[in-house]
């Protein structure tokens, strides 16, 4: 399994009232959730970029420093940042809660403090989930991250635990 794209990078502590703000939970729909994703983004209205799901390409690869997701334990945020097209965050550190939610919805996320220090936004990095190797296309730079053991590749692959368990139940039946 790989992921390829274009990088969005973020700082510290970006906590997931910026990721999808809570005036919008109250639909579950991802693709609503995706066209606020990162609205209120200090960082982005600073810089005066334009809203980040009008930004954003299929395949991207978010990039953020420690403790991603941290703040309530919604499962929304990861929810919009995969059905923006995002293929995979990668943090120095995640929010603990964050982290489960996202494998459990399917979305990639890898921890490597050294891949984040050497990414810069706009560069185009790859990922090889099965070796944990990131690799930063721009600089021809690579780095290691731990690799996803098998039983988290597979809810992964069938993009979430709810798949994968409904697979499950579907080869029972069989």
């Amino acid at each position: 399994m790989n992921a390829n794209g274009k990088v969005f990078k973020y700082g510290a502590d970006i906590d997931t009232d910026v990721i999808i703000p809570a005036r919008y939970l109250n639909t579950s729909d991802p693709a609503e959730l995706a066209k606020h994703c990162m609205e209120d983004s200090k960082q982005d209205i600073n810089a005066g970029l334009p809203h980040f799901y009008d930004r954003v390409t299929k395949g991207a690869i978010m990039v953020a420093d420690k403790n991603f997701g941290c703040g309530s334990s919604r499962e929304h945020a990861p929810i919009a940042i995969k059905a923006c097209g995002v293929s995979c965050v990668i943090a120095k550190t995640f929010a603990r809660i964050f982290y489960r939610n996202s494998i459990n919805i399917g979305l990639p996320i890898l921890e490597c403090p050294e891949a984040v220090d050497n990414i810069k936004d706009g560069d185009t990095v790859s990922v090889n989930f099965d070796t944990g190797v990131i690799k930063n296309e721009t600089t021809g730079k690579e780095f290691q991250a731990q690799p996803f053991p098998p039983f988290m590749q597979e809810i992964i692959k069938c993009g979430g635990l709810i798949n994968k368990i409904n697979k499950k139940f579907d080869e029972e039946k069989k």
